[in-house]
């Protein structure tokens, strides 16, 4: 987030912001072998170059220090959904909570197709609240199927979650057609 290319050098590599170098090695390594281009199994190529890229800024202390002196600040203020007067009101609380984490999943989902999953430490991260005030909303998006739990132990939206974020969003920006009939 804090460099010029935008990404999150942290979920990139899958790791806590108070990652160890020996922790960012280790996921890095494990990574690689699985995204390396040679992997004719699980390659690819531009994941690859990621993980490379958020390697090399987060295991030399010099460019992690100028890249986690915004990443706080950045991904709070992207990120917050809601103030405290909304937590007054708890049914509108709620209905907030819950559109912010379809959205959040939505967003996962849209930009990454292949690789949608969030997890609930992300989530906890993103939303600026606890896990405990989480639970409920997840299990509530999970029965109505709007969202699932992916093998590797994370969640993502499914096709009905994908609906439900686009009605919580609002009508689209315009009536008129993408494509027009040819004549």
């Amino acid at each position: 987030m804090a460099d010029s290319s935008g990404a999150d050098h942290y979920e990139v590599l899958q790791v806590s912001s108070r990652a160890d170098q020996e922790t960012i090695q280790r996921v890095f390594r494990y990574l690689a072998k699985r995204y390396h281009p040679d992997n004719s199994e699980s390659g690819d190529a531009d994941r690859f170059k990621q993980l490379v890229e958020s390697f090399r800024i987060l295991s030399d202390p010099e460019s992690r220090a100028v890249y986690d002196a915004g990443y706080e600040a950045q991904r709070e203020g992207r990120w917050r959904i809601f103030d405290q007067a909304t937590v007054s009101d708890e049914v509108a609380a709620d209905r907030r909570i819950r559109s912010a984490i379809l959205q959040i999943f939505y967003a996962s989902r849209r930009h990454d197709p292949d690789h949608p999953g969030v997890g609930v430490y992300d989530l906890e991260r993103l939303l600026g609240c606890p896990e405990d005030h989480i639970k409920f909303h997840i299990w509530y998006l999970k029965e109505n199927g709007w969202l699932h739990r992916l093998e590797n132990g994370m969640l993502a939206i499914t096709a009905s979650g994908v609906d439900r974020a686009l009605d919580d969003a609002g009508p689209p920006v315009s009536s008129q057609p993408l494509l027009r009939a040819v004549e």
